[in-house]
Formats: structure tokens, C-alpha cells, sequence
């Protein structure tokens, strides 16, 4: 009996070790897991940004600060694209491996892979044509335009690389390996912030220094992200490019691309955002005291900071994604929730952590950047400490947003990722600085913030009033059959 015992023991420990951790470890230490190494990736992708900034507002000055805020809404177009594809096909992969489908979820991955480089192509060679109207645009000034096209005709060269490795950062996580999509963007980034300074003071290359750093670390990161899916493995959860799937399938891009839509759109819409704000800085701040050109630099600053506040909140939203949307596919309805609940506290407290710090703090943020004159310090602090004002309700409203895309509702995630830019935020920087001036712009960002926060919540009631229904059919089936 004793044998007999230690044998059926000893096959449980073997089909444990054969299943999906995603399935059957801890929700809490999942999530940590998970969540950890993906706001790691997306404080590094914010960082790109924040430390061509800084080496920028040291070396050249406001003009190149505000050159990198007008070559923004490009980086986020990318970005768009970036994500769209990666969490797109990260939620299609993590749902077919929650139904045992191993062999879809890496016939995805070489789909994604190859979808990726054609899609880089294409908005490097449409960039690099339409470059001039574009910044434009996007609000460069005759002042600015020259540093603008010298930093951002760089940057899109690198747009397959920087697509690919967002791509497969993402695919990294669904995968089980949350630290290779770590390691592949801090390997970058640590490279990026090396160059730069180098670049730019030692060489005096200026913005071009920064702009050949960060694609240079873009395909470092891409090669190693690449290298690790190239490399053969015999366990069955894990997904590998090979040539024979290396073939595009119209019905399957179509599905991931439904599914990782929200995420494009958050993106799309940010970028629409960017372009009406700095034009409205333009306007408002040639209006003002300010100056156009001081108001586009100092906002630049105050956005990348943003960025980093948001990167809290979406890479706990991303490390969430591959728990829920497995654990959606195996029908496990509680650890969805708790997932999902703990989720939004992560998010909310790392988030809140960081607001302390921008509104007790202002100026020995903004001094990092450069200290030109009083004029420009004053009206950065001021950007910093009434834009960001209600910023720490975004960790509730990024999660929930993938919440909606990882468990296959791909309306209700778009609607939520148009909610606080594209049917908030847009009209408030149109219409309060008619009455406001520049401070206006500046208001705007709280109010949304607030008020898409409300409206978040009149979505997720019910979507937890369903799980909690789920669950209770689940536990007392016969109940639920009478329900």
C-alpha cells in the first residue's frame, strides 16, 4: 500500500510539473512574478525617453527638449503599433495555452514575429517620406524643427528593431518567463544611458547622439528578446519560432489584433492627444508670458514623468494579462477575481507612492532636467504638480482596461481605453483654456483623470457581480442549475 501510495504521489508532482504554473500557483506570487519584470520593461521603455531628455536639457538645452516633445507622438505611433501586436497576440497565446492548444499558441508567435518586421518596415519608409509635414504636425516651430528632424529621422530607422522587441517582450511573459522580457529591455536601456552621454558630450553630436543611443539599444534588445525564442527548449508550455510556422495567417493576425486593439488604441489615442496639446501650447503659450517653446519643453518634462507614473500601473496591467487570460481559457472564475482585486491595489498603492513624490518634491524633479531660468522651472513645477494631480486613480483604470482584453471582451476594453483621452481629455484641452489661457491645459488632466475613474467603476460592478455568479455556480452546481 505504501508503494502504492508513494507511486500515485510521485505522478501528482509529475503532472503538476507539467501543467501551466499560470493554472495552479499562487495568484499573489503570480502576480508579483509577472508583474514585477513587466513594470521593470515599461519603466525602461519610459526611460528611453526620460534619458534622452535629461542628456538633451544638459547638453543642448530647452530647444532640443522640445524637439524630443514634438518627435513624441511618432514614438507613441510606434508604440501603438508595438502593442497592439504584442498584447494582442500575448492574450491570444495565454488564452489557447489555458485550453491545452500549445501548438496555436506558437503558430502565434511566429505569426506576431513575422507580422511585426513587415509592419516595421512600413512606418520606417512612410516616416522617413512624410517627415517634415508630419512634425509639423505634430507642432515643431521654426525654432525647434531642425533638432526635431535630426533626432526623430534617426529614431525611425530603428522601428523594426523597436517594434520586435516589444512584441516579443510581451510573448516573453506569456511564455512563463517574465524575466527574459525583463533582461531584454534592461539590457537596452543600461546601454542607452551609457551612450548618451558619450554621444553628446564627448562626441558633441547632439540630439543625433541621443537618437543613435536609443536605437542602438533598441536592437540589442531586440537580438537577445529574439535569440531566446530562437533557442530550443523541451518543455511544452514554452512557444519557439520555427521556419515551418513562419507563415502569415490572415484569420489568426485578425484574432490577436481584435484582442490587443484596446491596447492600440490607448496608444492611438495618446498620440492624438500629444498633437492636440502641443499645438495647444504653442498657441496658448505664444499668448503668454511663457513663450510657445518654453510651454512645449516644460509639458515634454512633465509627460515623461507621467510616462513613468503610468508604467506602474500598465505593467501591473501586463503582468496581469497572461494570469487572466490563461485562467480565463481553464474557466478558473475565483482566481480571475483575485487576480483581478489584487491587481488594482498593486497598481493603485505604487502609483499613489509616486504621486507623494511629484507633489512634495517638484523642483528637484524638474532640476534634473536643466535649470535654464526661473521662468521655465517655475511654470515646469506648476505643470507637474496640477497635471499630475489625480493621477493615482490610473492603476485602477489601466487594469481594468486589461482585464476586459485578457478575458476576451475586446468592446468593453476599446471603450475604456477611449474613455480618459480621446472623450475626456482631448475636449478639456480644447475647451478650458478658452476661459483658462494656459492653465487651462494644465487642469484638464485631473478633471479626466477623476472622471474616467467614476466611470471605470460603473463598468467593473457588474463584471463582478458575474464573476461572484460564476464562482457560486461552480462551487454548488445544483444551485446554479436552479438559478
Amino acid at each position: 500500500m505504501s508503494e502504492a501510495v508513494t507511486q500515485t504521489s510521485a505522478g501528482q508532482t509529475q503532472e503538476i510539473k507539467e501543467k501551466n504554473p499560470l493554472g495552479y500557483k499562487p495568484v499573489g506570487k503570480l502576480l508579483v512574478t509577472f508583474s514585477v519584470p513587466a513594470i521593470v520593461s515599461c519603466l525602461i521603455n519610459s526611460i528611453y525617453n526620460i534619458v534622452d531628455q535629461i542628456f538633451i536639457g544638459q547638453g543642448v538645452g530647452y530647444l532640443g527638449n522640445a524637439a524630443t516633445t514634438v518627435a513624441f507622438p511618432i514614438m507613441t505611433i510606434l508604440l501603438a503599433f508595438g502593442t497592439l501586436i504584442g498584447a494582442g497576440s500575448s492574450a491570444y497565446a495565454a488564452i489557447r495555452l489555458g485550453e491545452k492548444k500549445e501548438e496555436e499558441a506558437e503558430r502565434t508567435l511566429n505569426n506576431a514575429f513575422l507580422f511585426t518586421i513587415i509592419i516595421g518596415i512600413v512606418l520606417m519608409i512612410a516616416g522617413l517620406i512624410f517627415l517634415e509635414p508630419i512634425l509639423t504636425l505634430f507642432g515643431a516651430t521654426e525654432n525647434v524643427m531642425p533638432y526635431a528632424k535630426d533626432y526623430t529621422a534617426i529614431i525611425l530607422l530603428g522601428t523594426p528593431f523597436n517594434l520586435i522587441g516589444i512584441v516579443l517582450s510581451n510573448l516573453a511573459r506569456t511564455d512563463g518567463h517574465p524575466r527574459m522580457s525583463m533582461y531584454g529591455m534592461l539590457i537596452g536601456a543600461a546601454l542607452n544611458t551609457v551612450l548618451d552621454p558619450i554621444y553628446i558630450f564627448v562626441f558633441h553630436w547632439g540630439v543625433k547622439g541621443a537618437a543613435v543611443a536609443t536605437i542602438t539599444s533598441q536592437i540589442i534588445s531586440a537580438v537577445v528578446l529574439t535569440a531566446y525564442f530562437v533557442r530550443k527548449s523541451k518543455k511544452p508550455i514554452h512557444m519557439r519560432l520555427h521556419k515551418q510556422y513562419m507563415k502569415l495567417n490572415g484569420n489568426r493576425i485578425r484574432k490577436f489584433l481584435v484582442l490587443g486593439i484596446s491596447s492600440g488604441i490607448t496608444q492611438s489615442v495618446a498620440c492624438i492627444m500629444q498633437v492636440v496639446m502641443n499645438n495647444s501650447l504653442v498657441h496658448y503659450g505664444n499668448e503668454s508670458a511663457i513663450g510657445g517653446d518654453v510651454a512645449l519643453s516644460a509639458m515634454g518634462i512633465v509627460m515623461k514623468i507621467a510616462m513613468i507614473m503610468g508604467a506602474f500601473g500598465i505593467g501591473v496591467g501586463i503582468g496581469t494579462q497572461p494570469i487572466l487570460g490563461f485562467n480565463r481559457g481553464a474557466q478558473k472564475y475565483e482566481r480571475i477575481r483575485k487576480t483581478y482585486l489584487l491587481a488594482v491595489v498593486f497598481a493603485s498603492l505604487l502609483i499613489f507612492a509616486g504621486w507623494i513624490v511629484c507633489q512634495t518634491m517638484p523642483e528637484q524633479i524638474i532640476s534634473i532636467f536643466g535649470n535654464e531660468s526661473n521662468e521655465f522651472t517655475q511654470f515646469a513645477v506648476n505643470c507637474l504638480k496640477i497635471y499630475l494631480f489625480c493621477i493615482f486613480c490610473a492603476g485602477f483604470q489601466i487594469v481594468s482596461t486589461t482585464y476586459f482584453q485578457a478575458t476576451g471582451q475586446p468592446m468593453k476594453a476599446s471603450l475604456l481605453s477611449m474613455l480618459r483621452q480621446l472623450l475626456l481629455l482631448i475636449p478639456l484641452i480644447i475647451i478650458l483654456p478658452i476661459f483658462m489661457g494656459l492653465n487651462g491645459i494644465l487642469y484638464s488632466a485631473p478633471i479626466a483623470d477623476a472622471a474616467s475613474a467614476g466611470i471605470v467603476a460603473l463598468f467593473m460592478i457588474p463584471e463582478i457581480k458575474k464573476l461572484n455568479k460564476q464562482i457560486k455556480m461552480q462551487s454548488h452546481p445544483a444551485e446554479g442549475n436552479d438559478i
